[in-house]
């Protein structure tokens, strides 16, 4: 796609796009996490299952990078909306791939997010999601007893799935409240995604991690397609990756939660 810096002055078209369109800046080196974004998007669109924005240019302009994106009126997910985004949530993960990852890194929010390919889901989950994110956390300031007993859980990950086996499913990545909405019509929205090829009870879990969704949502999502025994133990697990991410971005906030995280999952390993 042609950026705009190609094409006329930077900064007049970077103000013509503000005026008609919905529009992301962002430092200039913070280019590749729009550049991620398009591709979850398109990945999402492709699916025929959710509704998500349509994408304009992105580039760099007047110094900055952008990228502009379909200006929706959203509101809060109603009832209604919430069963519907459930059966399709569930819908699009029913669209898996051969293997568990993403051809690039992308993005969680402001966080790197490793990908590749693995065949191994525990093994991916491991050494993709929780390993970078204590690593970092070690740099962050950690102390040594969550990171001895994060590794630890990294090397145990693969006892929660002796009785589950769970397919590549497309994922969201970042399904939060504040990542959906509906139309004035009551369709369904979703969002700034961060997309992988993973257990798909991963998108639910997060969906319970900060709320935002009705309980209708729930329901229809595991009407749709019921989650596995074990899910509970797993959702801790997965909120995890995102607790920790939380602390790298935001600070210390976090580390109480992910230590009493950390705790309850090899607590349940150990019980």
């Amino acid at each position: 796609m042609a950026t705009v810096d190609r094409q006329r002055t930077a900064g007049l078209e970077l103000n013509a796009l503000l005026q008609r369109a919905f529009v992301k800046t962002a430092d200039a080196a913070d280019l590749p996490r729009f550049e991620a974004e398009v591709a979850g998007l398109a990945a999402l669109r492709e699916t025929g299952t959710v509704r998500v924005p349509a994408v304009g240019r992105h580039g760099h302009a007047d110094g900055q990078a952008f990228l502009e994106l379909e200006y929706l009126e959203l509101r809060s997910l109603d009832r209604t909306a919430g069963a519907t985004l459930g059966r399709q949530l569930a819908a699009l993960h029913r669209h898996a791939g051969e293997r568990f990852g993403w051809p690039t890194d992308n993005f969680i929010g402001l966080g790197a997010q490793p990908n590749g390919w693995m065949d191994s889901w525990p093994r991916f989950f491991a050494e993709r999601r929780l390993r970078p994110q204590l690593a970092l956390a070690r740099s962050k300031g950690a102390d040594r007893l969550t990171l001895q007993d994060g590794e630890e859980l990294c090397e145990k990950v693969a006892a929660f799935f002796v009785d589950g086996h769970p397919v590549p499913s497309l994922l969201h990545g970042d399904f939060w409240g504040g990542n959906a909405g509906m139309l004035p019509d009551g369709t369904p929205v979703v969002f700034d995604p961060a997309c992988y090829h993973g257990d798909r009870e991963a998108d639910i879990a997060m969906a319970e991690l900060f709320g935002g969704f009705p309980e209708s949502f729930y329901a229809a999502y595991r009407e749709a397609w019921p989650l596995d025994s074990g899910y509970e133990a797993r959702k801790t697990l997965y909120n995890l990756y995102h607790i920790l991410n939380h602390f790298n971005i935001f600070g210390a906030g976090y580390l109480g939660q992910a230590k009493r995280m950390i705790a309850r999952l090899l607590a349940e390993l150990r019980g």
